[in-house]
């Protein structure tokens, strides 16, 4: 009876620890992951130091080339970037949009730099402020040639007849066509031409700052630098003349604007013998008496229309040209002319020309572009061949 009893005994305890050892062992597992998410885990033996502080990112966005920041762990457990990341990841692709734009900006300007360098032009050249033509609006002034000069004007002569105008009594910087009157002046004042003058520090442009290859030392007689006037525009040579007049550069200015009342010149300003000054003004029907004045001085009408010359400047010598490429061409017979160009007064030219045996006088001013001034000749001079054929 013993015997059953102890049998029953064991068969109840191994049904027990049958019953409830798996239930034991799930209890245990389940703890075991408890504790060990209580602990640190680490990968690694230096897992455990504190990481060293990354450096901050650079300010410039050069770095990112436009793409997004990379996300943190903590946006990577939560399954996306946080909403401060999301501010930070747009910021980095702003600023890198940005580097990128300005990098193709740079690229783009070096690439006009290298055209406008190959081309022969100057990469910094500042862009041409408008002239007081423009400014005053006279080019938006129609006339049946279609001419690129805001200002024209044509008058036979010998008869005074007026044949062509426009915009001829607005009042504008005339620039080196004052040389005109700069060459009566000097003329009248009957002064040796053979005398010699030196070019001074005081020929040196401080109204525009423009380049002479007259330097300071270089001398010249009185008639070489009339040519030079003349012919090439040369302004140190017009200062010299001036400035060795009787009397001195303000007596020599006295006596252009004396010699401008006397022919009638009434809208008419000099302050200066080169033109450089904005303040010589003047109006093309007071231009065309000036160009017919000046006419009948022969040497003035040889000097100006001369092809070139060539001068001795120290031991080099040094070759001019004409600034009116009309005067190389043979259909044209020219017996007088000027030409002129500062910002303000745009690209000018006066001249005194035979069409069909008579004697024009055109004055041009005002046109945007140095070649138009000649362009606009043309038109003028086939505008009146067909009207005197």
């Amino acid at each position: 009876m013993m015997l059953v009893r102890r049998l029953l005994s064991s068969l109840f305890i191994a049904f027990t620890v049958i019953t409830l050892a798996p239930k034991l062992e799930a209890q245990t597992l389940h703890a075991k992951e408890r504790a060990g998410a209580l602990q640190p885990r680490v990968k690694n033996q230096d897992s455990g130091k504190k990481k060293p502080a990354q450096p901050a990112a650079k300010k410039s966005g050069s770095s990112t080339r436009g793409f997004a920041a990379k996300p943190s762990r903590k946006d990577l457990k939560s399954g996306g970037p946080s909403m401060l990341n999301k501010k930070k990841t747009l910021a980095a692709a702003a600023a890198g949009a940005a580097a990128a734009g300005a990098a193709s900006s740079a690229s783009q300007a070096s690439s006009a730099s290298q055209s406008a360098a190959a081309s022969g032009q100057a990469s910094d050249a500042p862009i041409a402020r408008p002239s007081n033509g423009q400014k005053l609006g006279l080019h938006a002034t129609d006339d049946p040639l279609d001419l690129r000069s805001s200002v024209a004007y044509v008058m036979n002569s010998d008869s005074g007849k007026v044949m062509f105008e426009k915009n001829a009594d607005v009042v504008l910087p005339i620039a080196s066509i004052s040389k005109l009157m700069t060459s009566m002046v000097v003329i009248d004042a009957q002064q040796d031409l053979h005398q010699v003058l030196e070019i001074t520090k005081d020929d040196i442009d401080s109204e525009k700052g423009t380049h002479s290859r007259l330097r300071v030392g270089t001398r010249l007689s009185r008639a070489e630098l009339l040519h030079l006037a003349l012919m090439s525009s040369e302004n140190r040579a017009a200062s010299a003349l001036g400035r060795n007049y009787p009397g001195g550069l303000q007596a020599f200015v006295s006596a252009m604007n004396a010699k401008s009342r006397m022919l009638g010149m009434a809208d008419t300003r000099f302050v200066e013998p080169t033109g450089l000054s904005s303040r010589n003004v003047s109006t093309a029907r007071d231009l065309a008496r000036m160009v017919q004045a000046a006419g009948d001085y022969p040497l003035i009408r040889q000097y100006s229309t001369s092809p070139g010359l060539h001068v001795g400047s120290g031991k080099s010598t040094l070759a001019y040209r004409n600034t009116n490429r009309l005067t190389h061409n043979p259909k044209w017979d020219i017996e007088l002319q000027k030409t002129g160009y500062i910002s303000e007064a745009g690209n000018c030219l006066v001249m005194q020309v035979r069409i069909e045996g008579k004697a024009m006088v055109m004055v041009l001013l005002d046109a945007k572009q140095k070649l138009a001034r000649f362009a606009d000749a043309q038109r003028l001079r086939h505008w009146i061949e067909l009207k005197y054929s």
